[in-house]
């Protein structure tokens, strides 16, 4: 896939699908036009091993941003830069998605820590090293949190859960981005799990909480206009992508969670529990579609079934936005140390964030009543050991905490047509 085009696709997260048609009413609305995206109101972030994670710049989510006038509008403002040097920003970015589309970076993982480094010597070139930095702090803090102007998310006030792998109480999401998992909770009880792309190290998914607030199907997409548009085939700035063309990366239903990001179908069984987005949550198609319902039903939306959904998909031209009845809080952690049901899983650093580390080990037993002191001599040189070098996921059964820790997945939706309990990662006992 052209890598213009996924840019493309990543600034549909930021821009075309991230701003909430003004709806004050509780009941939920059917409606025939594409409606935008609903807004994150920022909050601070747990005492956890989440702490430690923050998205550093890639020139390509530089790329994208500097498509965003209000973006733009704010290096302006509060850094001061020139447009020269914006200009110059806007160039080497672009460059770095050409350089990507010509290495074919989709097939390969990429590498965070490459990327970051890269970023940050064209940023020291044209800005110098205090404005770069600067820069930096601003790219991160609005792409964690989303455009703080974007007030109209509705519902009271939520937090983040406090704690390594808390486990929720009340109805939310929980996205883990290194376990590439998605939990559905209700009042406390997980529901159902999901096995689910994630954003390449290039494009990543930001870390914090987002609220989702409806539903849409059969959305569209209009590309921004950009320069490097114009060299891309069957695609014209500001010329809408119709639901269900070839061209339209946006699959049958997204959810918007504020920006930058949505959890959206049209995903290749393939891509699931791998990087296959561009700051987005990606389900395959039929994913998207049970994900849709049973978020409706835990909102306590009960005007969507599954013939609505059906209906709604059956004309690709109509778009559908239903407003859900009850806003649900989604939380984005990044989390590669998980106590699960009395087993240790120990997932690959996606984002080279350094949190495989032995205080943020002891953290998460901690949580638990247990002491890293606790278990045996050979436990723990077997843990620390595979702290240093996780590939993908590596699991520990520890006796010692059976039942203790985060929920296993229940009704493991993998991507693949078919409904499991649980993956079955390498374990060691």
């Amino acid at each position: 896939m052209n890598l213009r085009f996924v840019s493309l696709a990543f600034l549909t997260c930021l821009l075309t699908g991230c701003t909430v048609a003004p709806n004050n009413s509780n009941t939920p609305v059917a409606t025939t036009s594409p409606s935008p995206s609903t807004s994150t109101t920022p909050a601070p972030t747990p005492a956890t091993t989440s702490d430690t994670a923050s998205v550093q710049v890639t020139l390509p989510l530089l790329d994208a941003l500097l498509s965003d006038e209000k973006f733009v509008g704010q290096l302006r403002q509060n850094l001061k830069l020139s447009d020269e040097q914006i200009d110059s920003l806007k160039r080497v970015s672009s460059a770095e998605i050409g350089r990507l589309q010509e290495t074919n970076a989709e097939d390969t993982d990429g590498n965070a820590s490459d990327a970051r480094t890269r970023a940050s010597d064209e940023l020291r070139k044209i800005l110098g090293d205090e404005k770069a930095k600067q820069l930096r702090t601003v790219v991160n803090d609005y792409w964690s949190k989303g455009d703080p102007s974007d007030s109209s998310g509705t519902g009271a006030p939520v937090t983040m859960l406090k704690g390594p792998n808390a486990v929720p109480t009340d109805t939310r999401v929980v996205v883990n981005i290194p376990a590439f998992r998605m939990d559905l909770f209700q009042d406390g009880s997980l529901v159902k799990s999901y096995k689910v792309g994630i954003g390449y190290p290039e494009f990543p998914l930001p870390f914090g909480l987002r609220k989702a607030n409806q539903i849409i199907f059969n959305p569209t997409w209009t590309p921004p206009d950009s320069p490097w548009v114009a060299k891309m085939k069957n695609v014209t700035a500001g010329e809408t992508v119709k639901a269900g063309d070839k061209d339209n990366p946006l699959g049958p239903i997204k959810i918007p969670i504020g920006l930058p990001s949505l959890i959206h179908g049209g995903k290749a069984p393939s891509k699931i529990g791998k990087f296959a987005s561009h700051g987005c949550v990606g389900l395959t198609t039929p994913q998207v579609k049970d994900f849709a319902a049973q978020l409706a039903k835990v909102s306590n939306t009960s005007e969507i079934t599954d013939g609505e959904i059906a209906s709604y998909l059956e004309d690709k031209e109509k778009t559908k936005t239903v407003k859900l009845k009850q806003t649900v809080p989604v939380e984005l952690r990044y989390e590669t140390i998980v106590l699960e049901d009395g087993k240790l899983h120990l997932y690959r650093d996606v984002y080279a964030q350094d949190t495989n580390t032995e205080e943020n080990l002891r953290a998460v037993l901690e949580a638990n009543g247990v002491r890293l002191e606790d278990l045996s001599e050979q436990q723990r040189t077997e843990i620390l050991n595979a702290l240093k070098d996780v590939k993908k996921e590596t699991v520990i059964d520890i006796s010692s905490v059976a039942k203790k820790g985060y929920p296993a997945p229940v009704a493991l939706d993998t991507g693949s047509g078919t409904d499991k309990r649980g993956s079955k990662p390498r374990i060691r006992t």
